[in-house]
């Protein structure tokens, strides 16, 4: 489980995350909403402690991760599969490379089989042609598969957490990422957080919505109950979803 125990956070005077507390099972499907800016990936940093929050607490599987060192936080970090906003994948490596390049740092195992099963991470993810491509010859949509590989090489973890993975894409590839992630967790049988500002995009994937505004977290719910708030912020914000959803009907 993860828990945010009001958590504030500022980059220098700018105050980002103001007092936010909530509870996640790993078995769960969140999406996290909110304008660019508002602090959406400052959670996810949080929660696999690459940054500290200036108050409050978070824990994971019942462990306070707030003070731990750099060292104490691997074994935290292992519990999640991480997919960056863009990919992040290394620019030096081909793609092979960079799937692999986990694997060499966790495991000691030889290269044959390192490769093996780089071959099997990519032609799941629907793109095995492309192992000896460079980052900038791959499409936005299979550099976010490629991510998603690697993500996937640190082997069985707890929960996927994802920051922006449609972000950029078009409708086509846009949905074969969300293809892929629904296909992901369901085979993992695992949950997870998903970042981002398309709202249709998490109401295809996600159970239940947080929506952050001016640092505050404003809603925590169903998507029942997400169609239905009074929430003027949040109401603004699914606009263009509650045209779609009541066109749907």
């Amino acid at each position: 489980m993860i828990v945010f125990d009001n958590v504030w956070f500022s980059y220098g005077e700018r105050e980002v995350l103001r007092g936010i507390s909530f509870k996640a099972d790993f078995n769960e499907r969140i999406a996290i909403l909110g304008e660019s800016g508002g602090g959406k990936t400052t959670l996810l940093k949080l929660i696999l402690g690459l940054i500290k929050p200036d108050k409050g607490r978070i824990f994971i599987d019942e462990v306070d991760i707030t003070e731990l060192s750099e060292e104490e936080l691997i074994p935290i970090r292992r519990k999640f599969s991480i997919v960056f906003q863009e990919g992040a994948l290394f620019d030096s490596l081909p793609v092979k490379e960079n799937v692999a390049f986990f694997m060499r740092e966790l495991y000691k195992i030889p290269d044959e089989e390192i490769y093996l099963k780089v071959s099997q991470l990519l032609q799941r993810v629907g793109v095995a042609d492309a192992e000896n491509l460079m980052p900038e010859e791959l499409s936005g949509g299979m550099h976010r598969r490629v991510a998603i590989a690697r993500a996937l090489s640190v082997g069985k973890t707890k929960m996927f957490l994802y920051d922006e993975p449609t972000a950029g894409l078009d409708p086509i590839n846009s949905q074969r990422i969300i293809s892929l992630i629904e296909e992901l967790a369901n085979k993992e049988g695992i949950g997870f957080i998903i970042i981002t500002h398309i709202v249709y995009v998490a109401w295809q994937l996600c159970e239940r919505f947080i929506f952050l505004h001016d640092g505050k977290l404003i809603f925590d719910g169903s998507k029942k109950e997400l169609i239905k708030t009074k929430i003027p912020a949040l109401k603004e914000f699914i606009k263009e979803l509650l045209f779609k959803v009541t066109e749907s009907e």
